[in-house]
């Protein structure tokens, strides 16, 4: 097969590109012609890229440019089939792996202030999202989504056929995640972050700390402290974002010292080691992938309703799913409950996430390829 892959920024190295390495891996086994379009890349062997031109003077007018450059270079090409990892306007197969722009402008429209929700309207960025999703989920022969909630958002919104959309969950790496780091890593990483032995350890992962929920859950953090009658109770906080707001209210909670923010950092699979439960209580997440890695890495997940993820999270078993996306007091109900039995309930976590694993999540991909080249040229040659 001939296939062209579109990603605005591509490469095979970094954590968020696990999937896309996996995917594109299998189908070099197999021989096919790869092409990928992109901005920015690293090059690899076994791809031809072609280089889409954008004008980056602000996000909207780069992801307008984008759109329409690569469009005017796939019509120019013959591919077997063509599948966009962005919101671009000509392709046989769109991976929603952002989700649902408008269902993320209603979440947000609960818990903005006016002056916000307004700017929502009169965005140029926000206006054109709507314009072209709107426009994907009308005429983009199928369309792929990593959880059963953005499925139903896009067909609640825009009104998409059932059939035109297929849910295929994000897959995590077995091996790279695992309960077995602990006896690798968590020694030396509690004593490198300055944690003690018998601390009970929160992890939160993810950049954009307001729509991840951090403020939620440094709220819930002085219950949780109580509930635990002396036992030390740390949260290790990893992401890029701004803290100072988030150190404030922790100061005004009386939390401060029970927060380390470490900002970015690599080998997360580490810091999933040294915990003992990991929260995200995101205001709206397709799929969270930190989500399903602390699950491999044999931790409870405590997340809300509005994360994909919830949906392979049996209440009480696995972890806990939050009805609310800011009570801060239902939030530390279930951090309480999920530390009172980390030891079972990652374990669960862990027998679930071996169900997605990243192999197989890339294999089914690679089975919806094969089904739109079948319907787009028949029985031919092509598979």
């Amino acid at each position: 097969m001939r296939l062209a892959f579109v990603k605005k920024r591509f490469s095979l190295h970094g954590g968020a590109e696990q999937y896309l390495r996996t995917l594109l891996g299998e189908l070099i086994k197999e021989g096919h012609d790869l092409h990928v379009l992109a901005n920015h890349w690293t090059n690899e062997p076994g791809f031809t890229f072609h280089k889409v031109e954008i004008i980056p003077v602000t996000s909207f007018l780069s992801v307008l440019s984008f759109s329409k450059n690569s469009a005017k270079v796939l019509m120019s090409e013959r591919f077997d089939c063509i599948v966009s990892f962005e919101r671009t306007e000509y392709q046989d197969i769109y991976r929603a792996g952002d989700g649902c722009h408008k269902a993320w402008l209603e979440i947000r429209s609960e818990i903005e202030p006016s002056y916000k929700r307004l700017s929502f309207s009169i965005n140029p960025l926000h206006r054109y999202t709507l314009s072209i999703e709107k426009y994907i989920f009308e005429n983009t022969p199928l369309i792929v989504v990593n959880s059963s909630m953005v499925k139903e958002q896009i067909r609640r919104y825009y009104g998409t056929s059932e059939d035109k959309i297929t849910v295929a969950y994000n897959g995590v790496d077995l091996n790279r995640y695992s309960p077995a780091n602990r006896g690798r890593w968590r020694p030396g990483m509690r004593q490198a972050i300055g944690l003690g032995e018998h601390d009970k350890v929160i992890l939160f992962v993810g950049s954009g700390f307001r729509r991840k929920g951090l403020e939620t859950l440094i709220r819930s953090l002085p219950n949780v402290k109580k509930s635990l009658h002396g036992e030390r109770l740390i949260t290790v906080v990893i992401g890029k974002g701004d803290t100072d707001v988030y150190r404030q209210t922790a100061k005004r909670l009386g939390v401060e010292g029970d927060i380390i923010f470490l900002g970015p950092r690599s080998g997360i699979e580490k810091f999933y080691a040294a915990a003992d439960i990991f929260v995200l209580p995101t205001i709206y997440d397709p799929f969270s992938n930190a989500c399903l890695e602390a699950m491999a890495s044999g931790l409870p997940v405590v997340t809300t309703r509005n994360n994909g993820v919830a949906e392979i999270i049996e209440e009480g078993k696995e972890g806990f799913v939050t009805a609310s996306i800011t009570d801060s007091s239902e939030l530390a109900g279930e951090i309480i409950a999920a530390l009172a039995d980390a030891q079972v309930m990652g374990m669960r976590a862990r027998a679930k996430a071996e169900q997605l694993s990243i192999a197989k999540s890339a294999a089914a991909f690679i089975g919806i390829i094969r089904r739109v080249c079948k319907r787009k040229h028949g029985d031919g040659h092509v598979i």
